[in-house]
């Protein structure tokens, strides 16, 4: 099941890209640019690969083709390239690369980030760009002396020859070594990691200085010449259309200048963000609601349930559940729910967008994470070849998977065709919360069986929820099965000999997307809670439980036990507190987090969050506690609050009033402790999320002895 996971993934990507045809052509790397952080240089630089620049300056110019999101790709990436080429690190400058086949995601097929891959996919390339430059720059050094290569050596962004220590800076050297051949990477040698100055080591974002200052562009910093400013009115019910629209009154307040239709509304261009809103506000438009206005949240938990009693497509079958259930012992049963979730990022959706006419060209500035869907929905509204759409990455205010999405760039991109100017469309906040693709609903049907001895001898899940996959990519999924949908669950750990997991593929209506951990967000909360709930009726300490089912997890149970070490388990929690645990891989990560917990007037307050990480070989120990701490707060403000209801097809929240965040004032003490490991990199930016809200919960029940099976968990009776 999980090659075939991985094929739909890339599958989706690919396909998803297609909106203009045949991305894969008139891809072409930009000339080298004459310039490194805004340095004017006498030669051309040196550029022996996509992402290199070195200049006579000795500034070395990473062009970074992954999206910046907080996550610190403009600094991991640049560090992996760093080590290799042994650079001065204090040279180090970033730039976002464009759009083109170069920066292809090789875990995705295509340009974009997500999926924690942006460490992974880049782990290897990345280091190999740095070494073959490091050599080629060695070789020119060895040229220019007319001594053997073996005598020289690189180190702090210059070439030393060890027998008489000359040394030449590596600007020094770029017309030299522009002149060799880029060697293979069969040819060159990486570094041994006890060899590392860079890498492993804690390092100060490249990327700070930028934002502190206000350098750093995002999406709604874009301002070009001519600029006209849209917002849209969309149907409140999801998947309805106009009907009919009277633009007389919007047209006669001040700065509107166009009101035009778009596949998702009606788009108000104006002067200005705000005469564009007052423009949208005097709109008055007919909405033909469709289908979906009769679907509420009730309505969807009773079709969940209904769908639960049905045999859903099989995602994992060992042994035979069905003979162990009938002879086991003792049987036991739950079921577990969860809602639809928004991201909230904190900048809205935005994008520029300019189409030229007569195929003049198209260029869009974005806080995107996905720059050959871009590239391909340019090309298509554009009328051109994708070569001629130029995407400017921004930098993102955020992403968790919904900037993966391309409707804020379609409308940018049809309303700017429409008004035959530059527009930039702004999404407000209550836009961003009730137009979005939303974490899926889901529900979890659990029933095992246990021998007379209290051992584990069956276990069978049924998941039922929507398929992100179904509406981003339906050719995914087959016979009825979305492997991604069932992630983390269908790989459960524990040592069990009779397991089926089953997916009840149930389409409700609202539409559903990438969310930060996707599946194992869901997953997680249901099996984790269900193995406490199960460790409390065999009458064990929860960690001992899962020790004995992981005997064979070495990993799982490394985290596991670090936590537990770390978090003081089997020690008396502080007065009025309990701990609670959970354990879970996900993005080829392991995490393992132990809370504690009080509750006061039902109100449940979680102190501190311990952490252990397994993501394998490290690169920026400071990326790794940061994400680790951002998903943290991430998963928590969903598990005490977060939910998106549904009522007549439309979403009842609308700002943080309603959909509200985890508080400052509220933020538990987060220790992070981090595994050494030789084992290949896995992500960080998704894996912490979901354990905490398993572990918040089993840590109420724990104080309380009230299982909370349902989120949010809002306020404990």
């Amino acid at each position: 099941m999980t090659a075939r996971s991985d094929v739909t993934r890339r599958e989706f990507v690919q396909t998803a890209s297609a909106a203009g045809a045949a991305l894969v052509i008139g891809f072409h790397l930009p000339p080298p640019r004459g310039r490194a952080a805004g340095v004017e240089e006498a030669l051309p630089p040196f550029a022996p690969n996509a992402w290199l620049r070195i200049g006579a300056d000795d500034t070395v110019l990473v062009e970074v083709d992954r999206s910046e999101m907080g996550q610190g790709v403009t600094t991991s990436l640049p560090m992996l390239l760093a080590e290799e080429l042994e650079a001065d690190w204090t040279t180090v400058r970033i730039e976002f690369a464009p759009a083109d086949k170069a920066y292809f995601n090789p875990l995705f097929g295509a340009q974009g980030t997500g999926g924690s891959t942006s460490i992974r996919a880049a782990y290897t390339p990345l280091r190999q760009a740095g070494a073959a430059a490091r050599e080629m720059l060695i070789a020119a050094a060895a040229q220019t002396w007319g001594v053997d290569r073996a005598q020289c050596r690189a180190a702090q962004g210059s070439v030393i020859h060890a027998a008489s220590g000359r040394r030449l800076r590596y600007g020094a050297l770029v017309a030299a070594a522009a002149a060799l051949p880029v060697p293979a990477p069969a040819d060159i040698s990486l570094k041994d990691p006890k060899d590392w100055k860079i890498l492993g080591k804690r390092t100060h974002r490249l990327d700070t200085p930028l934002k502190i200052d206000g350098r750093a562009q995002f999406g709604m910093d874009v301002q070009v010449p001519g600029l006209l400013v849209a917002v849209v009115a969309r149907c409140p019910v999801f998947g309805g259309t106009v009907k009919s629209f009277d633009a007389t009154r919007a047209k006669a307040v001040p700065g509107v200048r166009h009101v035009v239709q778009i596949a998702s509304g009606i788009a108000v261009v104006a002067d200005g963000y705000w005469p564009a809103r007052k423009g949208r506000e005097a709109l008055v438009v007919q909405w033909d609601e469709g289908a979906n206005a009769a679907v509420s949240s009730a309505g969807i938990s009773e079709l969940l349930a209904q769908r639960a009693g049905q045999a859903g497509a099989v995602a994992r079958h060992d042994g035979d559940p069905v003979a162990a259930l009938a002879g086991a012992a003792t049987t036991m049963e739950a079921d577990y729910e969860t809602p639809f979730l928004a991201h909230v990022t904190m900048e809205p959706m935005n994008c520029t967008a300019h189409v030229r006419p007569d195929g003049g060209g198209v260029d869009i500035w974005a806080p995107t994470q996905f720059q050959t869907g871009a590239q391909g929905m340019g090309a298509q509204i554009g009328g051109v070849t994708p070569d001629k759409v130029r995407v400017h990455t921004t930098y993102l205010g955020g992403g968790f998977g919904r900037r993966f999405e391309l409707d804020f760039i379609l409308e940018a991109l049809q309303a700017s065709k429409a008004a035959g100017a530059p527009v930039k469309v702004i999404w407000s906040r209550e836009d961003d919360i009730q137009h979005s693709q939303y974490r899926p609903v889901s529900l979890h049907r659990f029933r095992v069986g246990l021998d007379a001895g209290g051992a584990l001898v069956a276990w069978t899940h049924r998941l039922v929820a929507p398929s992100i996959m179904a509406r981003v990519f339906p050719n995914a999924v087959r016979d009825g099965l979305d492997a991604e949908a069932t992630e983390g669950g269908r790989e459960m750990p524990y040592a069990i000999p009779n397991v089926h997991v089953d997916y009840v593929l149930t389409d409700t209506g609202v539409p559903v997307g990438f969310w930060r951990s996707v599946n194992n967000s869901f997953n997680a909360f249901a099996v984790e809670s269900f193995v406490d709930e199960l460790a409390a009726a065999a009458k064990k300490d929860p960690v001992e439980y899962r020790r004995a089912l992981l005997a064979k997890q070495p990993r799982h149970l490394g985290v596991l036990e670090l936590a537990a070490a770390k978090g003081g388990w089997g020690t008396p929690a502080p007065t009025g507190r309990a701990r609670g645990v959970a354990v879970w891989k996900s993005f080829d990560s392991y995490i393992a987090q132990v809370v504690e917990v009080s509750i006061d007037q039902g109100v449940v307050t979680v102190h501190r969050v311990v952490c252990a990480v397994d993501c394998g070989q490290v690169v920026n120990p400071d990326t790794v506690e940061a994400q680790m701490q951002s998903a943290i707060v991430f998963g928590l403000s969903a598990a005490l609050r977060g939910a998106i209801t549904i009522y007549r097809g439309s979403v009842q929240q609308s700002n943080f009033n309603d959909y509200e965040p985890l508080r400052m004032r509220e933020m538990p003490v987060v220790e992070v402790h981090i595994v050494p490991s030789s084992a290949a990199p896995g992500g960080v930016g998704e894996p912490g999320t979901p354990p905490i809200a398993p572990a918040v919960c089993n840590a109420i029940f724990a104080l309380t002895g009230k299982r909370i099976r349902k989120l949010p968990i809002g306020t404990v009776a």
